[in-house]
């Protein structure tokens, strides 16, 4: 078993958010990895353009709440709520709420 303290570890983003690479993991063909984001009140995540990527993504809100466009699309996710965005989805996150947005995520590819 492995226990590892979130704020110990290396962290990456920008002004928008910053993020926090948990576990990541390769066997063969499939890559599992799972991260800890905090997207900043006001915030859009990417900063421009859209998100999209090879891995299924897995995310439940533990705080906050922000809004997700897909496909043209709008949904409120609010804590307690998970999403999944299947591979290969254009996708965009923002903080409208007056409170950091905290998720965990867990990426399948």
């Amino acid at each position: 078993m492995d226990i590892l303290n979130i704020k110990e570890l290396e962290q990456q983003g920008n002004e928008a958010y910053s993020m926090h690479t948990i576990f990541e993991e390769k066997q063969s063909e499939m890559t599992v990895k799972v991260g800890h984001v905090v997207i900043r009140p006001g915030e859009t995540v990417p900063l421009s353009g859209v998100s999209k990527h090879e891995e299924n993504e897995y995310s439940v809100i533990v705080k906050g709440s922000l809004v997700t466009e897909i496909d043209g699309k709008q949904y409120r996710v609010s804590a307690g709520q998970a999403t999944y965005i299947p591979k290969g989805e254009e996708h965009i996150a923002v903080n409208d709420g007056k409170e950091d947005c905290e998720l965990v995520f867990v990426m399948v590819g």
